[in-house]
């Protein structure tokens, strides 16, 4: 038995060696150390590959441009990718699953998480092409059959009338680059690529009344009399009537179309045609699409009464009003296509054109499973592929659902349901407690409206929530993928997803963006941290009013000198808490390095209080030293730049004033800010 081969990328090649030894038991490994170098394995052994182990951070092409690479190639539809990487980061997993990855593995490495996950991915893939390539075959051979039987039907009626068997398939063609450039021009007609399908195969039936004109009249090589011709136009009624009888199919969208096209595809837009002599609009578009392709046909070929006309002459004299009047889109629609008609009407062509059009028919009932007509057999592959995903499903550990929107229903994982202690299927889950107690019934709201505003184009969400999992409040993120229908316009149905737990992950995050922006001696923001923050609010919120205030310990240095650094930092940290509990919750406050500090406050009227009140309470005595401050200060409404850097320096040339001018004081960089009071405290005011 040939054993599969596995793909291995990773710059890393102790990482590779590791891999290989958990896999290479069962399967045939081969190495990459790049993107770059996979890409061209890839190009030259695509179809052997069974998977692909891809790691993210590469030199040359790292793993997300080699998953671009193979998108743009479509290597990802036939070579299932787990990524490999130490990278736990969300955004990075969003990324490798948007671009097609089907896992995603974490370094370091479990063995047996890694042979059954690759073993898993492979089986489901290969199942998966198995199912597609066996229901694709079905489907065409059953579309094929279809054709086959109108396209008999229709030769005939051809063969009875002395014409040959290539004007079923030359009315189809021009049918449909009729209908297809008709709906590039306008959606008056509404339209869909299904329709364009239906019409072109009810386009053969257009001419089937014929059986019932006697052969004399049908082939006569010379002109109709009168008589002769009123008996001719009898065809298109006694189609309609054919179609109209037949038993119990007469609501099929089949009959109805080809019903349309029999009875009036000799009507003209002027109202001048037969039998009905509808006029303009009255005259169904699939009508009147099939009665332009059937007189430009009937121009081209030869009958036994008339020569051939040359492609350029039959569109002029179509264009000119010479074999009656028609919608003037399509004489548009006719004049836009005309080079490509030229080239599609050869044997050859019509036929890979007829070809190609089946392929395209299979390909859009196959988006459309629903519809399906398929086998027993087909039914029962597809529940063997829904047993073994519940299995794989559940040996993920994953919380995941479909949702339904009408009727409005949720299924869970079997897993899912039973590690939140509730059943499969849910009815109504908005009224349910999964979605008022395991979600709250605002943020359940919050999803589904979030869903709803998708689109088929743009159907992917991820969503943070915080949710009560088995009495425990969990952060967890929401991946769901929302569900359309094939139909013109798309309806929204639904939506497929998971429910992953990233409390740990995000606990962590926040301690580590804790750690970076804490100053590790005092607990306030470090000046990089406050200035980034301060530099956003700056930006973003022009019409807002702040003040900045930069504080300066004095005779800092000789407390130092005399004291000892340790007793220089517990000055430090108790002049920190001091400033914490003098300001308030939404203020930002900094160390700047030293004995100097930061203040940035939003004010609305008058600056006095806060600034008051920061400066008396930071003057105290800390065992046997008196604190005394010096502070410089700066409003942003005095920054016309509205910057930090501005702003900063303002309040540093204030403070250097303060400090010249004898220190334990504060000092205003202007004095245009709404509220002035004394720059220099008095003796009095420093003793209250």
């Amino acid at each position: 038995m040939t054993r599969r081969k596995i793909l291995i990328v990773d710059d890393s090649e102790i990482n590779r060696s590791l891999l290989s030894d958990m896999l290479s038991g069962e399967f045939d490994i081969i190495e990459a150390e790049n993107g770059m170098e996979a890409a061209g394995i890839l190009h030259n052994q695509e179809q052997e590959i069974s998977l692909m182990l891809l790691d993210i951070v590469m030199p040359v092409m790292d793993g997300f441009e080699m998953l671009a690479v193979m998108n743009k190639n479509g290597w990802i539809k036939s070579v299932p990718v787990i990524m490999i990487s130490a990278e736990t980061v969300p955004s990075y997993m969003d990324k490798a699953y948007d671009l097609g990855v089907l896992d995603y593995i974490s370094r370091p490495f479990d063995e047996r998480v890694v042979q059954r996950r690759v073993t898993s991915t492979i089986m489901l893939a290969a199942k998966q092409k198995e199912l597609a390539h066996m229901v694709t075959e079905q489907l065409y051979e059953k579309e094929k059959d279809n054709r086959l039987m109108i396209e008999i039907l229709s030769n005939i009626v051809e063969f009875r009338n002395g014409e040959s068997g290539l004007h079923v398939l030359h009315v189809h063609t021009l049918t449909e680059l009729l209908l297809k450039k008709l709906i590039e021009k306008t959606d008056k007609y509404d339209i869909s690529k299904k329709d364009i399908s239906l019409i072109c195969n009810a386009s053969a039936l257009h001419d089937i009344g014929k059986i019932a004109i006697p052969g004399e009249i049908l082939n006569k090589p010379g002109r109709l009399t009168k008589e002769e011709f009123e008996i001719m136009k009898t065809h298109s009624a006694a189609g309609a009537k054919m179609l109209s009888c037949i038993p119990m199919r007469e609501n099929e969208p089949l009959i109805q179309v080809g019903y349309q096209i029999c009875r009036w595809h000799h009507e003209r837009y002027d109202g001048r045609g037969y039998p009905d002599g509808l006029k303009g609009e009255e005259i169904p578009i699939a009508a009147q699409v099939v009665a332009l392709a059937d007189v430009y046909d009937a121009l081209t070929s030869e009958r036994v009464y008339k020569a051939a006309f040359t492609h350029e002459k039959a569109v002029d004299m179509i264009l000119n009003g010479e074999c009656g009047v028609f919608n003037p889109i399509l004489m548009e629609c006719l004049k836009d296509v005309s080079d490509t008609l030229k080239k599609e009407f050869s044997e050859t062509s019509v036929s890979s054109h007829f070809e190609r059009d089946l392929f395209d028919t299979v390909e859009r009932q196959m988006m459309d499973i629903g519809e399906l007509n398929v086998s027993e057999r087909t039914f029962r592959l597809l529940e063997h592929e829904r047993m073994k995903y519940q299995f794989f499903s559940n040996m993920s550990k994953e919380i995941q659902f479909e949702y339904t929107a009408m009727p409005e229903m949720l299924i869970l994982s079997q897993w899912g349901a039973e590690y939140l202690s509730m059943p499969e299927m849910i009815l109504n889950p908005k009224q349910s407690a999964f979605g008022s107690q395991v979600f709250s019934q605002k943020d359940f709201e919050h999803l589904l409206t979030k869903l709803q505003e998708t689109t088929p184009e743009d159907s992917i969400i991820k969503e943070t929530y915080l949710l009560n999992i088995n009495g425990n409040q969990r952060w967890s993120e929401i991946v769901a993928k929302s569900m359309w229908t094939n139909e013109e316009p798309p309806r929204y149905e639904g939506a497929i997803g998971k429910i992953v737990d990233i409390h740990e992950y995000l606990e962590k995050v926040n301690r580590l963006e804790l750690a970076i922006a804490q100053d590790s001696l005092t607990g306030l923001l470090n000046h990089t941290v406050a200035k980034g923050r301060i530099a956003s609010d700056l930006a973003t919120k022009k019409e807002k009013k702040y003040i900045m205030l930069l504080i300066d310990i004095d005779d800092f240095r000789e407390a130092n000198d005399k004291y000892g650094h340790q007793f220089g930092d517990e000055i430090l940290k108790y002049v920190a808490s001091t400033i914490k509990d003098s300001i308030r919750s939404a203020d930002i406050a900094a160390r700047m390095g030293g004995d100097e500090f930061l203040i940035f406050m939003e004010y609305k009227h008058a600056t006095q209080p806060p600034i008051e009140r920061v400066f008396k309470n930071l003057h105290g005595k800390y065992k046997d030293f008196q604190i005394n401050v010096s502070m410089g200060i700066a409003s942003s409404e005095d920054c016309q730049q509205k910057d930090y850097d501005t702003l900063f320096q303002m309040a540093d040339k204030a403070l250097y004033t303060a400090k010249h001018n004898g220190g334990d004081s504060y000092q205003f960089y202007d004095k245009t800010i709404e509220t002035v009071w004394s720059e220099q405290h008095s003796d009095d005011d420093k003793e209250n």
